[in-house]
């Protein structure tokens, strides 16, 4: 059973096992520099849909079909996903799902989702209420410029600070039995609603920046470590902007993370020729990396111990448009290798 070591805060007594994750990712991000840990790449923006809303559930679909399928599992054997994205009322989810005939909990924690359904499902796997659950998130540019900015045939300019929402998707399969090789998930950090009072919708990295500077130094507080505890502490979509301020915010509490922080949002894209502007964004951002490169460097033994914490802007923008400013969460997982 899992140990509360502070608000929000516990380790797992028995780890828990990731034994199948899968990424799949869009064009643009297959002529990254991370373009070798997807397990595919699909060049059709449409993934053979007629809109961008059915080709983001058929992208969340076939990435979680991929997970079940190298986690040896048939559909029937998962005892729930947990899966939500940016599209209003997790549609992409819920439509992209529906014809796996799984127990489904939609989440959302906008770009947080990833932390957020592999600990639910952590401790769902823990508590004894089935033995095999899965997390998965997706995001997909249209859909998000449609959501949250301009549609793109809008034709609006990009500000130097906006992001770069991924086409992508991540997918990961928890085991209540342990499996030798597999990472593990041995803890986990619920996040606190944070604002800095960011107001510029185009500036998510300096509105999540503080929550995740936030979780950290609770994490670490409460276990008694340090950043370079730690092969890699990993934020999902700051982007190279919210890098800069959230090792600021974490220096300013006493914890030196410049050497081992890595962001997903500054990894996907090369900000020289894709002309990303401060990096990508978006549930599959974190989502991806996590479940494409970041679980693979556990498996190999590259990194034996990291912290992974998606961050999220929960902004409405009809709230946004009323002037409000941008609360932000950010959950953490702590995973590492089987050794």
């Amino acid at each position: 059973m899992a140990n509360s070591i502070g608000q929000g805060i516990f380790q797992f007594t028995k780890p828990i096992s990731i034994i199948g994750s899968a990424a799949i990712g869009g064009a643009k991000e297959g002529e990254g520099p991370m373009s070798a840990y997807f397990d595919r790449i699909c060049k059709d923006s449409y993934f053979g849909q007629t809109t961008w809303e059915q080709a983001e559930g058929a992208l969340q679909q076939e990435t979680v079909a991929l997970a079940l399928e190298k986690a040896g599992l048939q559909p029937e054997q998962l005892d729930a996903i947990l899966a939500g994205d940016l599209v209003n009322q997790c549609t992409s989810s819920s439509y992209g799902l529906r014809g796996l005939e799984l127990p489904f909990l939609g989440i959302y924690g906008a770009c947080s989702t990833m932390s957020e359904g592999l600990l639910l499902a952590s401790i769902l796997t823990d508590s004894g209420a089935g033995s095999h659950f899965a997390a998965a998130t997706s995001s997909h540019f249209s859909t998000a410029e449609r959501q949250f900015r301009f549609p793109l045939s809008y034709g609006a300019q990009r500000t130097p600070t906006a992001q770069w929402t991924c086409t992508a998707a991540g997918a990961a399969v928890l085991s209540a039995m342990p499996q030798a090789g597999a990472p593990r998930v041995t803890g986990g950090c619920i996040g606190f609603i944070r604002d800095l009072g960011v107001t510029d919708a185009n500036h998510m990295g300096a509105a999540m920046a503080p929550a995740a500077a936030d979780t950290y130094a609770r994490w670490f507080q409460a276990t008694g470590t340090k950043p370079n505890d730690y092969d890699a502490i990993v934020t999902g979509d700051l982007g190279i902007i919210g890098s800069e301020l959230f090792c600021d915010l974490l220096m300013k509490q006493g914890y030196d993370a410049v050497n081992v922080h890595q962001d997903c949002g500054a990894k996907m894209f090369d900000p020289e020729t894709q002309d990303t502007h401060a990096g990508g964004s978006g549930c599959g951002c974190a989502g991806s990396l996590l479940c494409g490169y970041f679980l693979k460097q556990l498996e190999h033994g590259t990194m034996r111990r990291i912290l992974f914490a998606a961050t999220g802007a929960l902004l409405s923008p009809m709230l946004v448009q009323q002037g409000e400013s941008i609360p932000s969460i950010s959950h953490l997982v702590e995973l590492q290798a089987d050794v």
